[in-house]
Protein backbone atom coordinates (compact mmCIF):
# COMPACT_ATOMS: atom_id res chain seq x y z
CA UNK A 1 0.00 0.00 0.00
CA UNK A 2 1.80 3.36 -1.11
CA UNK A 3 1.62 6.17 0.87
CA UNK A 4 -1.13 8.05 -0.70
CA UNK A 5 -3.62 5.64 -0.45
CA UNK A 6 -3.01 5.20 3.13
CA UNK A 7 -3.69 9.04 3.90
CA UNK A 8 -6.79 8.64 1.68
CA UNK A 9 -8.06 5.58 3.95
CA UNK A 10 -6.89 8.07 7.31
CA UNK A 11 -8.97 10.60 5.65
CA UNK A 12 -12.06 8.51 4.80
CA UNK A 13 -12.06 7.40 8.84
CA UNK A 14 -12.13 11.11 9.93
CA UNK A 15 -14.87 12.09 7.93
CA UNK A 16 -16.67 9.11 9.07
CA UNK A 17 -15.89 9.95 13.06
CA UNK A 18 -16.46 13.48 12.04
CA UNK A 19 -20.01 12.85 11.08
CA UNK A 20 -20.91 10.33 13.29
CA UNK A 21 -19.96 12.27 16.56
CA UNK A 22 -22.35 15.00 16.40
CA UNK A 23 -25.33 12.76 17.72
CA UNK A 24 -23.36 10.75 20.11
CA UNK A 25 -22.48 14.11 21.78
CA UNK A 26 -26.03 15.39 21.60
CA UNK A 27 -28.23 12.50 22.67
CA UNK A 28 -26.82 12.02 26.14
CA UNK A 29 -27.63 15.99 26.77
CA UNK A 30 -30.69 15.86 25.78
CA UNK A 31 -34.21 15.26 27.64
CA UNK A 32 -35.21 12.35 25.66
CA UNK A 33 -36.86 9.49 27.17
CA UNK A 34 -34.74 5.99 27.28
CA UNK A 35 -36.90 5.05 24.03
CA UNK A 36 -34.44 5.25 21.06
CA UNK A 37 -35.01 8.28 18.54
CA UNK A 38 -33.21 8.42 14.84
CA UNK A 39 -31.61 11.94 15.06
CA UNK A 40 -31.25 11.53 11.91
CA UNK A 41 -34.28 10.82 10.41
CA UNK A 42 -35.92 12.96 8.10
CA UNK A 43 -39.01 14.72 10.58
CA UNK A 44 -42.75 14.29 8.43
CA UNK A 45 -45.85 15.37 9.78
CA UNK A 46 -47.82 13.06 8.20
CA UNK A 47 -51.03 12.40 9.67
CA UNK A 48 -53.23 11.56 6.71
CA UNK A 49 -55.02 15.17 6.25
CA UNK A 50 -57.47 14.54 3.45
CA UNK A 51 -59.97 12.96 5.92
CA UNK A 52 -60.04 16.05 8.57
CA UNK A 53 -61.74 18.61 9.78
CA UNK A 54 -59.72 21.56 9.86
CA UNK A 55 -59.63 23.40 13.48
CA UNK A 56 -59.75 27.34 12.62
CA UNK A 57 -57.18 28.96 15.32
CA UNK A 58 -57.01 33.05 15.84
CA UNK A 59 -53.43 33.36 15.87
CA UNK A 60 -52.80 36.29 18.65
CA UNK A 61 -49.66 37.41 17.73
CA UNK A 62 -51.28 38.36 13.69
CA UNK A 63 -54.79 38.20 15.11
CA UNK A 64 -55.04 36.20 11.62
CA UNK A 65 -56.88 32.65 11.30
CA UNK A 66 -54.80 29.58 10.45
CA UNK A 67 -56.57 26.94 9.19
CA UNK A 68 -54.92 23.45 10.62
CA UNK A 69 -55.89 20.18 9.85
CA UNK A 70 -57.46 18.12 13.09
CA UNK A 71 -54.69 15.75 14.04
CA UNK A 72 -51.84 18.33 12.98
CA UNK A 73 -53.30 20.96 15.80
CA UNK A 74 -53.72 17.99 18.15
CA UNK A 75 -50.03 17.18 17.66
CA UNK A 76 -49.18 21.19 18.01
CA UNK A 77 -51.18 21.27 20.99
CA UNK A 78 -49.67 18.46 23.12
CA UNK A 79 -46.25 19.93 22.01
CA UNK A 80 -46.99 22.98 23.32
CA UNK A 81 -48.76 21.38 26.71
CA UNK A 82 -46.79 19.03 27.95
CA UNK A 83 -42.63 18.17 28.02
CA UNK A 84 -41.62 15.74 24.93
CA UNK A 85 -39.77 14.34 27.96
CA UNK A 86 -42.60 12.38 29.38
CA UNK A 87 -43.35 8.84 28.81
CA UNK A 88 -45.23 7.94 25.47
CA UNK A 89 -48.14 6.40 27.23
CA UNK A 90 -48.90 9.97 29.11
CA UNK A 91 -48.60 11.72 25.99
CA UNK A 92 -51.66 9.80 24.33
CA UNK A 93 -53.44 10.48 27.06
CA UNK A 94 -52.30 14.23 26.30
CA UNK A 95 -53.87 13.76 22.63
CA UNK A 96 -57.04 12.26 23.84
CA UNK A 97 -57.51 15.38 26.15
CA UNK A 98 -56.62 17.77 23.80
CA UNK A 99 -58.33 15.80 20.70
CA UNK A 100 -61.68 15.45 22.76
CA UNK A 101 -61.07 19.35 23.91
CA UNK A 102 -61.61 20.93 20.45
CA UNK A 103 -63.89 17.78 19.07
CA UNK A 104 -66.50 19.51 22.08
CA UNK A 105 -65.92 22.83 20.60
CA UNK A 106 -66.03 21.79 16.99
CA UNK A 107 -69.74 19.93 17.48
CA UNK A 108 -71.23 23.27 19.05
CA UNK A 109 -69.67 24.84 16.04
CA UNK A 110 -66.84 26.88 17.35
CA UNK A 111 -65.86 29.20 20.02
CA UNK A 112 -66.65 32.39 17.93
CA UNK A 113 -68.47 33.30 14.31
CA UNK A 114 -64.82 33.38 12.12
CA UNK A 115 -62.80 31.09 14.31
CA UNK A 116 -63.06 27.91 16.06
CA UNK A 117 -59.95 28.42 19.15
CA UNK A 118 -57.54 30.81 20.25
CA UNK A 119 -54.22 29.72 20.38
CA UNK A 120 -53.47 30.74 24.46
CA UNK A 121 -55.00 29.45 27.47
CA UNK A 122 -57.98 30.41 26.76
CA UNK A 123 -58.39 27.30 25.06
CA UNK A 124 -55.83 25.16 24.25
CA UNK A 125 -52.01 26.14 23.55
CA UNK A 126 -50.99 25.78 20.00
CA UNK A 127 -47.98 26.99 18.54
CA UNK A 128 -47.06 26.24 14.70
CA UNK A 129 -44.60 23.52 13.71
CA UNK A 130 -42.38 26.21 12.51
CA UNK A 131 -42.56 27.94 16.05
CA UNK A 132 -42.11 25.06 17.90
CA UNK A 133 -38.82 24.17 15.30
CA UNK A 134 -37.33 27.45 16.48
CA UNK A 135 -38.19 26.78 20.03
CA UNK A 136 -36.96 23.24 20.47
CA UNK A 137 -33.63 24.12 18.12
CA UNK A 138 -31.62 20.49 17.79
CA UNK A 139 -34.18 18.96 19.97
CA UNK A 140 -37.11 19.19 17.18
CA UNK A 141 -36.59 15.65 15.75
CA UNK A 142 -36.74 13.64 18.14
CA UNK A 143 -39.33 15.67 20.04
CA UNK A 144 -41.79 16.36 17.29
CA UNK A 145 -41.13 12.41 16.22
CA UNK A 146 -42.27 11.15 19.04
CA UNK A 147 -45.50 13.38 19.79
CA UNK A 148 -46.33 12.53 16.07
CA UNK A 149 -45.79 8.82 16.64
CA UNK A 150 -48.94 9.37 19.91
CA UNK A 151 -51.02 11.59 18.00
CA UNK A 152 -50.71 8.76 15.05
CA UNK A 153 -51.51 5.75 17.66
CA UNK A 154 -54.95 7.56 18.88
CA UNK A 155 -55.84 8.72 15.82
CA UNK A 156 -59.40 10.08 16.15
CA UNK A 157 -60.16 8.56 19.77
CA UNK A 158 -61.52 11.10 21.95
CA UNK A 159 -63.16 10.77 25.40
CA UNK A 160 -66.95 10.38 25.90
CA UNK A 161 -69.79 10.34 28.52
CA UNK A 162 -73.14 9.41 27.27
CA UNK A 163 -72.16 9.46 23.99
CA UNK A 164 -71.09 13.04 24.15
CA UNK A 165 -67.53 14.48 24.51
CA UNK A 166 -66.45 15.64 27.44
CA UNK A 167 -65.52 19.11 28.90
CA UNK A 168 -61.76 18.02 29.38
CA UNK A 169 -60.30 19.62 31.80
CA UNK A 170 -56.55 19.16 32.56
CA UNK A 171 -53.37 20.96 34.64
CA UNK A 172 -50.53 20.63 35.41
CA UNK A 173 -49.93 18.79 39.11
CA UNK A 174 -52.13 18.07 41.80
CA UNK A 175 -52.12 18.11 46.02
CA UNK A 176 -52.51 14.73 46.16
CA UNK A 177 -55.86 14.62 44.81
CA UNK A 178 -57.90 16.05 41.91
CA UNK A 179 -60.76 18.54 42.82
CA UNK A 180 -64.40 18.05 42.37
CA UNK A 181 -65.78 20.45 39.69
CA UNK A 182 -68.46 21.57 41.98
CA UNK A 183 -65.51 23.11 44.14
CA UNK A 184 -63.41 25.26 41.91
CA UNK A 185 -66.72 25.98 39.71
CA UNK A 186 -69.93 26.05 40.46
CA UNK A 187 -71.54 23.00 38.58
CA UNK A 188 -71.35 19.42 39.21
CA UNK A 189 -69.56 17.40 36.68
CA UNK A 190 -70.28 13.91 36.66
CA UNK A 191 -66.98 12.89 35.39
CA UNK A 192 -65.17 15.43 36.90
CA UNK A 193 -64.76 13.79 40.95
CA UNK A 194 -61.56 13.64 42.88
CA UNK A 195 -59.76 10.72 42.70
CA UNK A 196 -56.39 9.99 44.60
CA UNK A 197 -53.10 11.22 42.34
CA UNK A 198 -49.90 10.36 44.91
CA UNK A 199 -47.58 10.33 41.74
CA UNK A 200 -47.72 14.47 42.02
CA UNK A 201 -45.44 14.34 44.86
CA UNK A 202 -42.54 13.76 42.66
CA UNK A 203 -43.53 16.44 40.60
CA UNK A 204 -40.92 19.78 40.32
CA UNK A 205 -44.47 21.63 40.46
CA UNK A 206 -45.81 19.85 43.52
CA UNK A 207 -44.09 22.39 46.29
CA UNK A 208 -43.69 26.42 45.76
CA UNK A 209 -43.58 29.16 48.37
CA UNK A 210 -44.90 32.56 46.75
CA UNK A 211 -43.75 35.53 48.68
CA UNK A 212 -46.23 39.03 48.29
CA UNK A 213 -45.24 42.32 49.25
CA UNK A 214 -47.61 42.87 52.08
CA UNK A 215 -49.23 45.93 50.70
CA UNK A 216 -50.07 44.43 47.30
CA UNK A 217 -51.85 41.31 49.53
CA UNK A 218 -53.65 44.47 51.20
CA UNK A 219 -55.07 46.58 48.19
CA UNK A 220 -55.68 43.40 45.90
CA UNK A 221 -57.86 41.86 48.50
CA UNK A 222 -59.45 45.08 49.48
CA UNK A 223 -58.14 44.56 53.13
CA UNK A 224 -58.75 47.42 55.69
CA UNK A 225 -55.90 46.80 57.45
CA UNK A 226 -51.99 45.31 56.81
CA UNK A 227 -52.23 43.17 59.97
CA UNK A 228 -53.21 39.61 58.49
CA UNK A 229 -55.64 37.83 60.62
CA UNK A 230 -57.10 34.62 59.15
CA UNK A 231 -60.25 32.40 60.31
CA UNK A 232 -62.71 30.16 59.56
CA UNK A 233 -60.84 28.07 56.93
CA UNK A 234 -62.49 25.30 55.42
CA UNK A 235 -61.34 22.71 53.57
CA UNK A 236 -62.49 21.09 50.43
CA UNK A 237 -62.61 17.04 50.34
CA UNK A 238 -59.25 17.53 47.70
CA UNK A 239 -58.05 19.20 50.70
CA UNK A 240 -57.50 22.76 48.94
CA UNK A 241 -58.76 26.13 50.54
CA UNK A 242 -63.00 26.11 49.91
CA UNK A 243 -63.70 29.48 51.94
CA UNK A 244 -61.53 31.75 54.63
CA UNK A 245 -62.46 34.84 56.12
CA UNK A 246 -58.81 37.07 56.27
CA UNK A 247 -59.56 39.92 58.59
CA UNK A 248 -63.38 39.88 58.96
CA UNK A 249 -63.84 39.89 54.43
CA UNK A 250 -64.96 36.58 53.45
CA UNK A 251 -62.96 34.43 49.84
CA UNK A 252 -63.25 31.41 48.50
CA UNK A 253 -59.60 29.52 47.69
CA UNK A 254 -60.37 30.19 43.96
CA UNK A 255 -60.87 34.13 44.40
CA UNK A 256 -57.67 34.20 46.23
CA UNK A 257 -55.76 31.93 44.14
CA UNK A 258 -56.68 33.91 41.06
CA UNK A 259 -56.19 37.53 42.66
CA UNK A 260 -53.36 37.02 43.64
CA UNK A 261 -52.12 34.70 41.30
CA UNK A 262 -51.20 31.59 43.51
CA UNK A 263 -50.15 28.25 41.47
CA UNK A 264 -52.72 26.87 43.82
CA UNK A 265 -56.00 27.14 46.17
CA UNK A 266 -54.11 24.63 48.36
CA UNK A 267 -52.22 27.15 50.28
CA UNK A 268 -50.79 28.38 53.70
CA UNK A 269 -50.59 31.68 54.61
CA UNK A 270 -47.24 33.49 56.73
CA UNK A 271 -47.01 36.84 57.70
CA UNK A 272 -43.06 38.14 58.12
CA UNK A 273 -41.99 41.44 58.29
CA UNK A 274 -43.48 43.16 54.93
CA UNK A 275 -44.20 40.21 53.30
CA UNK A 276 -46.85 37.30 52.99
CA UNK A 277 -45.25 33.47 52.26
CA UNK A 278 -48.33 31.87 50.38
CA UNK A 279 -46.94 27.86 50.45
CA UNK A 280 -48.70 26.45 47.63
CA UNK A 281 -49.02 22.66 47.23
CA UNK A 282 -50.02 21.83 43.44
CA UNK A 283 -50.22 23.43 40.01
CA UNK A 284 -53.41 24.59 38.58
CA UNK A 285 -57.16 24.54 39.45
CA UNK A 286 -56.99 20.57 40.11
CA UNK A 287 -59.73 19.59 37.97
CA UNK A 288 -59.38 16.59 35.58
CA UNK A 289 -56.34 15.05 34.62
CA UNK A 290 -53.19 15.59 36.34
CA UNK A 291 -50.50 16.10 33.60
CA UNK A 292 -47.74 14.89 36.28
CA UNK A 293 -49.85 12.35 37.74
CA UNK A 294 -50.58 10.97 34.60
CA UNK A 295 -46.54 10.84 33.67
CA UNK A 296 -46.34 9.23 37.05
CA UNK A 297 -48.89 6.27 36.28
CA UNK A 298 -47.32 6.05 33.09
CA UNK A 299 -44.09 4.81 34.58
CA UNK A 300 -45.70 2.53 36.51
CA UNK A 301 -46.57 0.47 33.80
CA UNK A 302 -50.70 2.42 33.29
CA UNK A 303 -51.82 2.96 29.49
CA UNK A 304 -53.20 5.76 28.00
CA UNK A 305 -56.70 4.09 28.21
CA UNK A 306 -55.86 3.42 32.27
CA UNK A 307 -54.95 6.79 32.63
CA UNK A 308 -57.91 8.23 31.23
CA UNK A 309 -60.60 6.44 32.80
CA UNK A 310 -58.98 7.45 36.00
CA UNK A 311 -58.77 10.88 36.18
CA UNK A 312 -62.19 11.38 34.13
CA UNK A 313 -64.72 9.02 36.04
CA UNK A 314 -67.00 6.98 34.04
CA UNK A 315 -65.96 7.87 30.64
CA UNK A 316 -65.62 5.89 27.35
CA UNK A 317 -63.20 6.03 24.65
CA UNK A 318 -65.01 6.78 21.23
CA UNK A 319 -64.25 7.48 18.16
CA UNK A 320 -64.61 11.25 17.06
CA UNK A 321 -66.80 10.20 13.44
CA UNK A 322 -69.13 7.97 16.17
CA UNK A 323 -69.99 11.34 17.78
CA UNK A 324 -69.86 14.09 15.35
CA UNK A 325 -71.06 11.99 11.94
CA UNK A 326 -69.07 12.96 9.12
CA UNK A 327 -66.14 14.82 9.57
CA UNK A 328 -66.60 16.91 6.78
CA UNK A 329 -69.55 18.07 8.07
CA UNK A 330 -67.98 19.67 10.46
CA UNK A 331 -65.95 22.55 8.59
Amino acid sequence: MNIKHEFLIIGAVLISVITVLPAAIVVPFSNASTETVDMNETVEVDLETSDQPVVQVMRSATEKVEEVPLEEYVVSVVASEVPASFEMEAIKAQALAARTYVAQILKKGGAAKNYDVTDTVQHQVYKSLEELRKAWGVDYSWKINKITKAVKETKGQIITYSGDPITAQFFSTSNGYTENAEDYWQNEVPYLKMVNSPWDKKSPEYLEQQILPRSEVVQKLGLDSSVIEVTNTVRTESQRIKKMTINGKNFTGREIRETLGLRSNDFTIEAKGDHIIFTTRGYGHGVGMSQYGANGMAQQGKTYREIVKHYYQGVDISTIQDVVGSLSAMN
